[in-house]
């Protein structure tokens, strides 16, 4: 494979994974959620979004397939434990710190660009 091929498809992923965040960020807020941040980044690694509902904070990690079940498998241990890092150093910032109410859920959307949220997704993965 060329060098511009991979780079072709490299930028094709991308576009098609923020165009997935665009997404879930939509159907977040049309739940009624403020988007806070997209794409945070901080010591521990990124998080895609990062919604409030009301005190809320809830840290989303959005994966892109074919179908649901092939974007969920994608989500690995490494991964969660890198993305609760980054959200531990988030939370520092928040008025109540580490005692602030928050969850993480797995957004998963399919290659119809359907949306599909597991809630406090870390406990069922």
């Amino acid at each position: 494979m060329t060098a511009t091929l991979r780079q072709n498809r490299g930028a094709v992923a991308y576009q098609a994974g923020r165009a997935a965040e665009k997404t879930v960020a939509r159907t977040y807020q049309k739940r009624g959620c403020i988007l806070a941040h997209d794409r945070w980044r901080g010591k521990g690694g990124e998080i895609d979004l990062i919604v409030r509902s009301g005190a809320q904070v809830i840290f989303v990690e959005v994966k892109k397939s074919r179908t649901f079940d092939q974007a969920a498998s994608r989500l690995s241990r490494r991964q969660m434990d890198r993305l609760c890092a980054a959200a531990s150093e988030f939370v520092e910032g928040e008025p109540t710190g580490q005692l602030t109410e928050m969850r993480f859920d797995l957004a998963l959307v399919n290659a119809l660009g359907d949306v599909h949220i597991l809630e406090n997704a870390f406990g069922e993965v």
